[in-house]
């Protein structure tokens, strides 16, 4: 076993913390603004370290470009959806939650 095995698998199992952590805060959150934060960012994150996991594991450069390629387009996209599903929600009257 190399040393690149279990840095690989700390990786993947980080990550997969970050999307339950994502998820946790989806239900437990109190409005669709502190929801979508927490959902965005943690999976954000978790995508990329899932991302580093595999990449270490590919020995390759050519599947490394590949999978950074397809985190930052993910990026972007859950950049965009964030952006449009909190201001549709701001446009249609939903105030963010106050203590």
């Amino acid at each position: 076993m190399t040393v690149t095995e279990p840095v690989s698998a700390l990786l993947l199992i980080a990550g997969g913390a970050f999307f339950l952590a994502g998820t946790l805060g989806l239900l437990r959150f109190p409005d669709v603004y502190t929801r979508l934060h927490a959902l965005t960012k943690a999976d954000n994150l978790g995508l990329g370290l899932i991302v580093l996991g595999l990449a270490i594991q590919s020995g390759s450069w050519v599947v490394t470009g590949k999978l950074l390629l397809i985190w930052f387009l993910v990026l972007l996209a859950a950049a965009g959806g964030c952006y449009l599903v909190a201001r549709t929600a701001l446009r249609r009257g939903v105030e963010p939650w106050r203590r």
